[in-house]
């Protein structure tokens, strides 16, 4: 079988991005694990898969699957590719589009400048949602870790998120501390790690170890989960500017309730064709 395929980025936050409205595949374990491999086979943070949708009101589906070869809910920086895709390969000439993804629609928009705009949702809090372990909505939680108790925050951006506030990222222990936290047995999905330094309440520094992929340069759906945590703690207000090691995004949240909005560049690098 032989796929065409696009490698894009958001921040250096990676994808191998697959049209499957013109393509007709269906992928093994092993061959999505290939794709992802840098070694020895395109490389990538996670496949992305352009799909028809399945309801009405929508234009498309968006499925996302993390390196490891394991289907997850929603990436952020995924979905900004995702609008620049479509657009370059003809698939709509709409600015804003709506994408069913498993956890629910979003809405990115093409900007004027390049950026893509993507309204990610409302933000949820309750354990249960996420999934997390505890029985109260508290906005913040100890979770013990390598003999250490952290104080994180848990947000699900259709996707679940631990946050924790660290005084340097540079200096965080995000390799050590986010394999553990990702697999947490008190997060039965594993959970997103993210490591948040304020530098004042309208910048933040973050670092985040993905479930499924380890740490990238950028996480977009990190950065909303982020923004919404210290703003629920009173340590931030909108809108936020999210720098991360592959560059900064651009965060609004207007609060409980209201649906969280990213702004940040997606690129083509190259386009190509592999056989599986």
């Amino acid at each position: 079988m032989k796929l065409k395929f696009s490698k894009m980025h958001g921040l250096g936050n990676d994808f191998v991005v697959l049209d499957g409205v013109r393509q007709q595949f269906s992928l093994t374990l092993e061959q999505l694990r290939y794709l992802g491999d840098r070694h020895f086979g395109v490389g990538c943070d996670q496949i992305l898969v352009v799909e028809q949708p399945t309801q009405a009101g929508v234009d498309f589906r968006y499925r996302i699957f993390n390196a490891d070869g394991g289907e997850v809910e929603q990436c952020g920086n995924g979905a900004r590719c995702f609008v620049r895709f479509v657009h370059e390969q003809g698939l709509t000439d709409k600015r804003e589009i709506r994408v069913e993804t498993m956890r629910g629609v979003i809405s990115p928009r093409l900007e004027g400048d390049g950026n893509v705009t993507v309204d990610m949702g409302v933000p949820r809090f309750s354990p249960q949602e996420i999934p997390f372990l505890h029985d109260d909505d508290v906005v913040i939680y100890n979770l013990d870790v390598a003999d250490e108790t952290l104080e994180i925050s848990v947000v699900s951006m259709g996707n679940p998120h631990a946050v924790q506030v660290v005084d340097c990222v540079d200096q965080a222990p995000v390799g050590e501390h986010g394999p553990l936290i990702e697999s947490h047995e008190r997060f039965p999905q594993r959970v997103n790690a993210g490591f948040m330094q304020i530098v004042d309440p309208h910048a933040i520094r973050l670092r985040v170890y993905e479930r499924g992929a380890g740490e990238t340069l950028a996480c977009g759906t990190g950065a909303c989960a982020a923004v919404v945590a210290g703003i629920r703690r009173g340590l931030l207000e909108s809108p936020v500017r999210v720098t991360t090691r592959g560059g900064d995004l651009n965060i609004a949240w207007g609060g409980e309730g209201r649906p969280v909005m990213m702004t940040g560049p997606a690129v083509t690098v190259f386009s190509g064709e592999i056989e599986l």
